[in-house]
C-alpha cells in the first residue's frame, strides 16, 4: 500500500510523513538552560523581562526567539491574568478547591506539575507527584516530549503504591485537564481541583521542589541521557524523601511525617 493511501487512510499529513524532527542547537540550549535558571528565580518575567536578562549576560537574542524557546520548555511569567484562557477547547476545567482549606494529615491532598530538566545535549521533562502535607514525592517520570501518557503513568504508579487521595490539585495544563488523566481521578472517585493559569500559589509545595531539585541536583551535574538522569533522580529524590530535613516540616523528613499522620496509622494505633 503505497504512503499516499495509508496517510488518507489514518486522515494524516503526507507531509508529517517525511518530517525529520530538527536537534535543538547548541546555542539554544544554552540559551534554555539560562532560561530556566531566570524563570525559577524570577518567575514574574516574561519574554521582554527574560530577554533583558540575557542581554545583561551578552546573548543578543531577539523576543520573538525568547518566546519560542519559552513554549518548548512550557513555561511562562506568573502574574494574575483578567480573563483566563482554556489550556485546551475541548477539556473541562475544574475550580480550585483550596481556598482556606487546613491541610495537616497525608493522602487529605496530592498536587502534580511539570518542569524543564537541561541536559549536556538537550533537555527533557519531570512529573511529580506530591502529598501535600508531608511534602512526598510519591512518584515521578520523565519524558523527553510533554504529552500526556508520563503523567497518567505517574499518577497510576502513586494511586497503586499510596492509596488515594480525597483532592488532586494541579494547574490548567493540557496534560492534566485531558480525559486520559482526570478520567484516572474520577474513576477513583478523587475530587479534582485546579489553579488558575499563573496561580502559582496553589502548587506552592511542587513549585518549591523544583527550586531543590534543580540546585541541589540538576544544576550541578550534566546529565549525559535521559536514562541517566532517570539513573541521579531516583537517588536524590530517595534521599529528598528519607534523609533530607525540612524547615518547613520542624526539621523531620517527608517520609517521617507522613506516615506519622497517615490517618490509617492513626487509627490503627
Amino acid at each position: 500500500m503505497s504512503l499516499t493511501r495509508q496517510c488518507r487512510l489514518l486522515n494524516l499529513s503526507r507531509s508529517g510523513i517525511y518530517y525529520t524532527p530538527v536537534p535543538v542547537s547548541d546555542k539554544d540550549s544554552v540559551l534554555m538552560r539560562l532560561m530556566d535558571e531566570m524563570h525559577l528565580k524570577y518567575p514574574f518575567q516574561g519574554s521582554r523581562g527574560i530577554k533583558n536578562e540575557l542581554w545583561n549576560k551578552g546573548y543578543k537574542v531577539g523576543r520573538s526567539h525568547i518566546r519560542t524557546l519559552m513554549k518548548k520548555m512550557g513555561i511562562e511569567a506568573i502574574y494574575k491574568k483578567p480573563r483566563l484562557s482554556a489550556p485546551h477547547p475541548d477539556h473541562k476545567i475544574y475550580p480550585y478547591l483550596l481556598r482556606g482549606l487546613s491541610i495537616t494529615a497525608a493522602n487529605a491532598v496530592w498536587s502534580s506539575d511539570i518542569t524543564y530538566i537541561p541536559m549536556a545535549k538537550g533537555f527533557c521533562y519531570l512529573v511529580a507527584v506530591m502529598d501535600w502535607a508531608s511534602r512526598k514525592v510519591l512518584s515521578w517520570r520523565l519524558s523527553n516530549t510533554l504529552d500526556t501518557s508520563f503523567c497518567t503513568e505517574a499518577l497510576e504508579e502513586a494511586i497503586t503504591r499510596y492509596g488515594r487521595p480525597q483532592i488532586f490539585n494541579t494547574d490548567q495544563g493540557s496534560q492534566f485537564t485531558s480525559d486520559a488523566f482526570t478520567s484516572i481521578l474520577t474513576t477513583h472517585d478523587i475530587r479534582i481541583s485546579m489553579d488558575g493559569r499563573g496561580r502559582w500559589m496553589g502548587n506552592v509545595f511542587i513549585e518549591r521542589l523544583w527550586k531543590s531539585v534543580k540546585y541541589e541536583e540538576v544544576y550541578i551535574k550534566a546529565y549525559g541521557s535521559i536514562a541517566e538522569a532517570r539513573q541521579e533522580l531516583t537517588k536524590y529524590f530517595d534521599r529528598y524523601n528519607k534523609r533530607r530535613r525540612h524547615q518547613g516540616l520542624d526539621n523531620i523528613t517527608p517520609d517521617e511525617v507522613y506516615c506519622s499522620t497517615l490517618p490509617e496509622l492513626q487509627e490503627a494505633v
